[in-house]
């Protein structure tokens, strides 16, 4: 029997979107330990205000549609009381201070270990609009239910009680569950619980449906006036579906049910309950990554293809997590891992011939790419190692909250599910899969965690898999190995593996003959490195993983000629456009390129040579010569960098790095820019959700400049010139608090200088944008020449002499193009008649919303120039915020000037920020689609 029972009375009032429920909640306490209190969860709560754990999570997110919100389109929980049941006792209770979504109710008399306890709450639910977590109030008037109704919490000798996070992972103990539910008579309720009674009335126009289930933990309630569930009974249980897939009929969809829900249960163990039930919302909420991130006209799979991974996926987890009772907060990775290990053996029986790339895999062109050769499985490898070359990723043991939104959605899952099938390559002496499934029929509806799921396996095998629980689950430590060299003697090879990290993990080595696999073994315990014999057996080439089974951080290194020869080892490969990594070759990229560098270049046509794939390289270069068509000249540039990822450290990333380039810088005049530098990276090495970063540059700059013979300037005002730059940043990059703080040190020949910048942005709770920044620079020495301000510190508009700033006009000093302004040093708007300090300079600029997208912006500042007093600076108007610091416009109204917007040619002051960089383009859609899946 189940530990807790579970009675929900429940009347929907559609015109309030409310919920008035009496509820009684039979706890049992299953522990050795007398409880005092208990703690019950109320998730619709924690949508009460902008400062629950809720809240915050959207702000972590950069989603602004919670803190926007109007107050009645949040929801919250009102509790009339909490009794006990047998006394009818008024029981105290309190909702703890940082978890508003969690009660805390006192016990009239102390629980005792195997006794039970019956409470009766009376409360109202006010729903959330459902556009927060798809969970709510629809705007079709509809229930969308999860987590709706107060549940119980876990204790097992400690409390396990959470607040909800959008994770969709409240824990508690299985229930015996009835719900009666009052509603209107034109809506239908759809659960997975069974129907035991519907009971319309047409004069109240009301109807009062029945629900009950054993042994439960979904929530899940639908109640909707045109539900689209379809209903499909099968030899092993009724699946309940509103997932479709257009002009796929219901023929065929049956079939691929049935198909299914009958691997389901092959591999699982039989349902323990009638119904199944998977949605839409559950899909949307975790799909399948690359299935639904083309537009359907370009998807390149069968619609029978897409329908059933969609279905599959979304019923695995279902069906996971309602009978194998983790801790879905703290053990989640058992359960998603064995997700995406089925959904691998599901594809790997039934499509085993499906490209990565689908159908376009055979398209001419796109089939000479190696992403065209790969399996569709490659991805969960492809997904998971993308962020642990970003050096982003988290041991699998991270608490579901602590983990960044990539690794919770897509690479932590993938992690899971890949080391699980590396793990099932290793234990050659067992089935993992039918060992998989007798630990599911084991402990279906237990109480279980991950160390019963150790036991149970290990012993099950013969084999040591100690390393996939302590060094591949539970840490960030890489699979990284090479063969580092393979000697011959007259009978046998001695082949040297070298383990690059530090850790236990086991690789595979295949002896391949004429591109043959002719043996395979398995390697273990390489503690540095380790040396084997092989017989010669005619054997040309050893490989390590050459099934690609095991998630190696760099497999480029995994070939070894026999014969010791280089050219053999990696051919060199010449590909169009940047692909997935081939580690058969050394692969180099060519790429067309046209682009608008500025009005002096104007168009420029080249290629781009580079090594650059879709995984990121800690080694990467790129040449790129072009031709600008306006100025007729060659120009282009080179780069070099080198990465070097540091794990379980604040500091986390060094980047060494060579940049040269030459381009104009006004007409028929032209820079060369060669340009060291080394950065280092830090970060809480505790909490990757804390998006601070602080970051320490240290670079010299050497700029050499020359005019042709068509050049306006007549001659320069400083010769070349070298600069030494010391900078630090430290960047918390938060959509509802931003910040960054900077310290810029200058030292050359003739003048060091040093200057501080620091940018607030804030969206307060009334919905107001309030931005300030402040300037400081000061020279420290200046010997430049007093009639130049080459070097000077601007008021609106830098002169850039390092070459920095993306100026489409850089030396225009009239025109349109000398109206784009770029925030840096004053960040002033007017052009003012002291528009440089050549001693020292303080600014501040602050701007606030008025309405949506336009803002009121104020700068005020002293400028101080040799042998000149300080002067007092300031100017105000109207700021067009349309996609900030890419396209925004000012309109200067009054400053030192007097009122500019009466003044004549006034169209002429009006300035802007603009931002045709396809990098920093490219960066503004990546940072969108981050958000939305990472």
């Amino acid at each position: 029997m189940a530990q807790n029972k579970i009675d929900v009375n429940a009347i929907f009032d559609v015109e309030t979107k409310t919920i008035s429920i009496t509820q009684t909640i039979t706890y049992k306490n299953e522990s050795d330990t007398a409880l005092d209190s208990i703690f019950l969860h109320d998730w619709n709560n924690s949508f009460s205000n902008k400062s629950t754990p809720l809240a915050k999570r959207f702000e972590e997110e950069f989603s602004t549609r919670f803190h926007l919100a109007k107050s009645e389109e949040r929801g919250f929980t009102l509790v009339t009381s909490i009794v006990d049941q047998d006394t009818n006792t008024a029981l105290d209770f309190e909702r703890l201070s940082a978890h508003p979504d969690v009660i805390k109710v006192r016990l009239a008399e102390p629980l005792q270990p195997k006794a039970s306890y019956n409470i009766h709450l009376s409360y109202i639910l006010v729903l959330p609009d459902a556009s927060f977590t798809d969970y709510g109030f629809t705007k079709s008037r509809d229930f969308e239910l999860k987590y709706w109704y107060i549940t119980p919490a876990v204790f097992d000798g400690s409390w396990h009680y959470y607040s909800n996070k959008n994770l969709d992972d409240l824990y508690v103990p299985k229930s015996d569950v009835t719900l009666t539910l009052t509603h209107p008579l034109n809506y239908r309720a759809t659960s997975e619980l069974d129907i035991v009674a519907m009971n319309p009335n047409s004069e109240t126009k009301q109807q009062v449906t029945i629900l009950h289930g054993n042994d439960r933990v979904d929530t899940y309630l639908s109640l909707k006036k045109f539900p689209r569930y379809g209903f499909v009974q099968t030899d092993d249980l009724v699946l309940i579906s509103n997932i479709y897939e257009k002009d796929l009929p219901g023929s065929d969809k049956a079939i691929l049910t049935d198909r299914i829900t009958q691997f389901l249960t092959e591999n699982l163990g039989a349902y323990p309950h009638k119904q199944l039930l998977v949605s839409n919302i559950d899909y949307n909420k975790n799909p399948l990554y690359g299935l639904n991130q083309l537009p359907d006209f370009l998807r390149p799979f069968p619609d029978q293809f897409q329908y059933e991974l969609k279905l599959l996926k979304t019923a695995l987890k279902k069906y996971i997590d309602n009978i194998l009772l983790l801790n879905p907060r703290k053990e989640h990775w058992l359960s998603e891992g064995l997700q995406i290990y089925f959904m691998i053996k599901y594809v790997e029986a039934y499509y085993p011939d499906m490209k990565l790339l689908g159908t376009l895999a055979n398209v001419w062109g796109i089939r000479a790419f190696h992403a065209a050769d790969l399996d569709f499985n490659f991805q969960y490898f492809l997904y998971s190692m993308e962020i642990a070359r970003k050096n982003r990723d988290q041991p699998l043991t991270t608490s579901k909250d602590s983990l960044i939104k990539f690794n919770a959605n897509i690479a932590g899952k993938y992690k899971a599910g890949v080391g699980l099938n590396y793990l099932d390559e290793f234990t050659e002496d067992i089935d993992l899969s039918t060992t998989i499934t007798d630990f599911l029929n084991t402990y279906k509806l237990k109480a279980v965690n991950i160390s019963d799921f150790e036991s149970f396996l290990k012993s099950k095998t013969n084999k040591d898999v100690d390393w996939f629980f302590t060094d591949y689950v539970d840490t960030r430590a890489k699979i990284d190995f090479k063969i580092s060299s393979v000697e011959k003697s007259e009978d046998s090879i001695k082949v040297t593996i070298k383990n690059k990290r530090d850790n236990t993990m086991p690789i595979s080595l295949f002896k391949l003959s004429n591109d043959s696999v002719v043996g395979k073994q398995w390697v273990e315990n390489i503690q540095g490195s380790k040396t084997i014999s092989v017989e010669k057996d005619h054997i040309d080439k050893f490989v390590l993983d050459y099934n690609n089974a095991i998630p190696e951080f760099n497999q480029r290194d995994n070939y070894k000629s026999a014969n010791g020869s280089f050219i053999s080892n990696k051919p060199l490969q010449f590909r169009l456009f940047k692909d997935v990594e081939d580690p058969y070759y050394n692969q180099v990229f060519f790429m067309p390129l046209v682009e608008f560098n500025n009005i002096y270049d104007g168009l420029t046509l080249g290629t781009k040579v580079y090594n650059k794939t879709i995984l990121r390289k800690r080694l990467n270069y790129k040449f790129s010569p072009q031709y600008a068509t306006r100025s007729k000249i060659l120009t282009g540039g080179f780069s070099v960098f080198y990465t070097h990822n540091l794990e379980n450290q604040n500091l986390f990333d060094i980047t060494y790095g060579l940049s040269a380039g030459y381009q104009s810088f006004a007409q028929d005049a032209f820079f060369t820019r060669i340009r060291p530098s080394v950065s280092f990276s830090f970060r809480d090495d505790d909490d990757f959700r804390k998006d601070q970063v602080d970051q320490i540059t240290a670079r010299y700059v050497s700029i050499s400049r020359e005019l042709g013979n068509d050049a306006v300037i007549e001659e320069l005002d400083e010769p070349d010139y070298g600069v030494f730059n010391l900078r630090y940043t430290h960047f918390n990059p938060g959509i509802i608090n931003f910040s960054r703080f900077n310290t810029d040190l200058q030292i050359a020949d003739r003048f060091s200088k040093l200057s501080v910048n620091y940018e607030f942005r804030k969206l307060t709770y009334s919905n107001r944008n309030i931005n300030l920044r402040l300037f400081a620079g000061v020279f420290l020495k200046n010997n430049t020449d007093p009639n130049s301000n080459f070097f000077s510190f601007a008021l609106d508009r830098p002169t850039d002499y390092l070459f920095d700033l993306n100026y489409l006009g850089r030396s225009e000093a009239a025109g349109l193009f000398s109206q784009q302004i770029i925030i840096a040093e004053g960040g002033f708007k007017s052009m003012l008649e002291t528009p440089f300090a050549n001693q020292w300079m303080t600014t501040a600029n602050f701007s606030t919303s008025i309405w949506r997208y336009i803002h009121a912006y104020g700068d005020l500042g002293l400028v101080k120039n040799k042998f000149s007093p300080a002067k007092f600076v300031y100017d105000s108007g109207i700021r067009l915020n349309l996609v900030e610091d890419y396209f925004e416009l000012y309109f200067p109204v009054y400053s030192n000037l007097g009122w500019e917007i009466a003044q004549p040619n006034y169209d002429e002051k009006i300035r802007f920020i603009i931002t045709v960089d396809p990098q920093v383009l490219l960066g503004l859609f990546r940072r969108s689609e981050e958000r939305r899946v990472g």
